[in-house]
């Protein structure tokens, strides 16, 4: 069953992905979220997002097509895995860099998380300790071998781009606000890329013309938009859909141990039951 897509231009082909992160086995939420963008898809794409290789483990690789193809889901193309393309970050890193618009952040989560009981806003928004260091601080500070994060600066990107809208399934167009989230880390010594900065990357690679995804990454959708515009990649259409939830009303998630799509099948519980229940969701 294909329902109908809101703002979707005749003739206009609906490009999709379903992107987790090899860090443990797919969950019934993870189910529901490739299962909603499957099911809108004239073309299906997977990509593995594993930048962070400290948490990724090779069992889970296959692991994650062994029970997509269990579900029934099929995607088109080859599986874009984003470890091996690290040198196509770096680039589209060092283009923002060349502008001026990263600024390199000494604090740690411990620092950021004291500064956080100042009055400086959300807890998870960066107070800004090291925006406005002087270039010879930072200088001193890598020369001394301190490690750093790479953060984008907000005021200065917003100045390069002014107002930003989105198109958003059943809220319509929406205005970028990308101060909600404050300076974002794009780059940190473990981690030579960040999410945010991969994902508009491949979005655009892979030709991705819908982004369907949980509710919980409503907010980045307004950095991504951001960044998309100062790299000159296309916006895609948005859409969050809500997330399942387990009998104690939180979401399901790996670090809370929900049960995952092979112990659901170990129990003898059928795709096809797994995915009723989604449509009657």
């Amino acid at each position: 069953m294909r329902p109908w897509r809101t703002y979707t231009p005749a003739r206009m082909p609906v490009i999709s992905r379903f992107a987790p992160s090899p860090t443990g086995y797919l969950h019934l939420g993870h189910a529901y979220s490739a299962w909603m963008a499957w099911r809108r898809a004239d073309v299906f794409r997977l990509r593995l997002e594993d930048i962070d290789r400290t948490r990724c483990r090779p069992e889970y690789y296959p692991g994650i097509e062994e029970d997509l193809h269990w579900l029934g889901l099929s995607w088109q193309g080859e599986v874009r895995v984003q470890s091996a393309h690290m040198a196509d970050y770096a680039a589209a890193l060092a283009k923002l860099q060349a502008r001026g618009l990263l600024y390199p952040c000494f604090c740690t989560r411990a620092d950021i998380a004291r500064a956080a009981t100042a009055p400086h806003g959300p807890e998870s928004i960066y107070p800004g300790t090291c925006r406005h260091l002087s270039s010879s601080a930072r200088q001193a500070r890598i020369i001394a071998g301190t490690p750093y994060a790479l953060r984008l600066s907000i005021a200065k990107a917003r100045a390069e781009t002014g107002t930003l809208r989105f198109f958003e399934e059943n809220t319509g167009w929406t205005e970028a606000q990308p101060e909600r989230l404050g300076d974002v880390v794009l780059a940190r010594k473990d981690t030579p890329a960040s999410y945010h900065l991969c994902v508009v990357h491949d979005d655009a690679l892979q030709g991705i013309t819908h982004v369907i995804r949980g509710e919980d990454l409503r907010e980045a959708t307004h950095v991504h938009v951001l960044l998309q515009n100062l790299l000159g990649l296309p916006t895609p259409i948005y859409a969050h859909h809500k997330l399942l939830r387990g009998p104690d009303g939180n979401r399901l998630a790996k670090r809370s141990n929900s049960a995952t799509l092979r112990a659901w099948r170990a129990a003898g519980v059928s795709a096809a039951n797994i995915l009723n229940n989604f449509e009657e969701a």
